[in-house]
């Protein structure tokens, strides 16, 4: 298969042999550490088809864009540390020819711990994962970074991709204040926030969740992820608003 898999990751121990054991069948699998210290770099050196590579994060699009660059091939198949191709997507990416000028999505199944999450907005998820790094690559934002698609055609592969992001409610907690600090530096002196705005879209973003996404079908589980998009909504505007105040004063 002329693919590279690529991901980036930091203490990804818990997840990262499922997600390595998916790709046997890659003759070439980079998988860019950044600062882990779980035994994440342990678990990646034994397998004989992956190429371990230490470095710095300068936000997702930037280091993603590093690690591709490791790469033996040009077709990239961007993948995270927990997720998990299927039969389905194998079998496609091995006997599909692809166009260089075309960005394939995947079709990605969330859960949290076993179950999978079938509402709030989380289930059946189309994003972009396959492209030729000499045709396109990923933007270079820091937060919610994107392959660049001007001009391009895009097409959806056949198969999914599990995606075990949640192994426990601490995880949503962590995973809110890191994401929410990378909004914020983002966009610090750029973005309007404030108090208001941190309230309100994190009160809608509970409303949008668990109502309008149905997030209420999930039981339990899907109370903690419209919980955890509110929180991670009201602590990204509140940090930037701080971080804004902060800019103004060292401007002056």
């Amino acid at each position: 298969m002329n693919i590279s898999a690529v991901m980036i990751v930091k203490n990804g121990a818990k997840t990262i042999a499922k997600s390595l054991e998916s790709l046997r069948e890659f003759d070439d699998v980079v998988v860019y550490d950044n600062g882990s210290t779980d035994g994440t770099q342990a678990i990646v050196r034994a397998y004989s088809n992956v190429h371990l590579i230490e470095g710095s994060f300068d936000g997702f699009g930037t280091t993603k864009n590093r690690a591709a660059s490791f790469a033996i091939h040009d077709w990239i198949l961007s993948i995270d540390s927990d997720e998990v191709l299927d039969e389905k997507l194998i079998s496609t990416l091995k006997v599909d020819v692809f166009d260089p000028n075309t960005i394939y999505f995947v079709n990605t199944l969330a859960y949290y711990k076993k179950k999978q999450i079938r509402y709030c907005g989380w289930n059946n998820q189309k994003i972009r994962r396959l492209y030729h790094k000499k045709t396109t690559s990923f933007n270079n934002n820091f937060v919610h970074e994107r392959i660049l698609d001007d001009g391009m055609n895009t097409a959806l592969l056949i198969g999914n991709m599990k995606h075990y992001s949640y192994t426990s409610i601490a995880d949503f907690i962590i995973k809110a204040d890191h994401y929410s600090t990378l909004f914020a530096n983002d966009n610090v002196g750029t973005k309007f926030s404030s108090p208001a705005k941190a309230f309100f879209n994190a009160l809608y973003s509970f409303y949008r969740t668990y109502i309008l996404k149905r997030g209420f079908l999930d039981g339990h589980v899907g109370l903690i992820i419209a919980f955890s998009h509110m929180v991670t909504n009201f602590y990204k505007y509140i940090k930037l608003y701080e971080m804004n105040l902060e800019y103004t004063s060292s401007e002056q």
